[in-house]
């Protein structure tokens, strides 16, 4: 009995502050449902949304570019003081030969005029030497830093990512270390860097290597590659097919080929009494190359 005496009880109270609420809501005007405001909100399909007229901005006042057709100045335009850029076609049309348009280099290293086709090899800049169009004076690293370049002549001491010349392998931006290198230690952009090969044939980035890296990862010294004019960069070699499984152990062309770059391998290629580790790596690519046919 005295559950139930409790319970309703618990109805009673319940019902009145339902009730109170109600009232409440009415009072201040909210006693509308959910559905009612949405009918509100929602207008009827028949009525259509009115179209906003479209009304086009004008950000500038100046007057528009047109071209000389568009202008009616149809006059001559090659007596102009520039000259139209034709295509060898139509220049071939016009009488005009394309062998006799020059070529300014306007670089010490290049400054020669050169007719199309005929003389292009020639002015080909090497990779170690690549055109920089700054103002060393602005740009010129102190003499302090200067001082230091020559400390360590395997890679070199100073970091520069403007005037260093980046390494295929290691691909550190440093000025070399060579105590007569006019490019790292005069900042002349017209010449070579000593410190860095250059392939006779490709003359590309894949080409240029540091003198630690060329030891230690190709078993080259960099006098030995400075004094021979035709030297080729393993790329070339590969291509040419001239000393087989001879690759570039780089970790960019190890991805290419989905290898697995080779690390920190000079350590095991001199405990295996190998000079460097280009010739483990071509060492193994036999071996295996040897298993596949049997």
């Amino acid at each position: 009995m005295g559950r139930l005496a409790a319970s309703c009880d618990y109805e009673s109270l319940r019902n009145a502050r339902i009730s109170e609420n109600q009232a409440r809501l009415a009072s201040l005007g909210l006693e509308k449902t959910v559905s009612e405001l949405r009918t509100i909100a929602t207008p009827p399909k028949s009525e259509k949304t009115p179209v906003r007229k479209y009304c086009k901005k004008v950000f500038i006042c100046t007057s528009l570019r047109r071209s000389d057709r568009l202008k009616g100045n149809s006059g001559d335009l090659l007596s102009k003081s520039h000259c139209l850029r034709y295509s060898e076609r139509l220049r071939a049309k016009s009488g005009n030969s394309v062998l006799s348009r020059k070529v300014f280099c306007t670089s010490k290293l290049n400054r020669r005029i050169l007719n199309y086709g005929e003389e292009e090899d020639e002015a080909k800049r090497p990779a170690n030497a690549p055109l920089l169009n700054v103002d060393t004076t602005k740009l010129r690293p102190s003499p302090d830093v200067l001082s230091r370049r020559c400390h360590s002549k395997d890679r070199g001491s100073v970091y520069d990512p403007i005037f260093g010349i980046c390494c295929h392998f290691c691909r550190q931006k440093k000025l070399c270390g060579e105590e007569d290198c006019k490019r790292c230690g005069d900042l002349d952009m017209d010449e070579p860097c000593l410190g860095k090969t250059d392939c006779s044939v490709c003359h590309s980035s894949n080409g240029v290597l540091c003198r630690g890296c060329l030891k230690v990862r190709y078993g080259e010294e960099m006098e030995e590659v400075r004094e021979n004019k035709e030297w080729m960069c393993p790329h070339c070699i590969e291509e040419k097919g001239i000393n087989p499984y001879w690759i570039c152990n780089s970790s960019f062309c190890m991805k290419k080929r989905k290898m697995v770059p080779t690390g920190i391998a000079i350590f095991r290629a001199r405990e295996a009494g190998y000079k460097s580790v280009a010739h483990l790596l071509m060492d193994k690519l036999q071996n295996s190359a040897k298993r596949t046919k049997r």
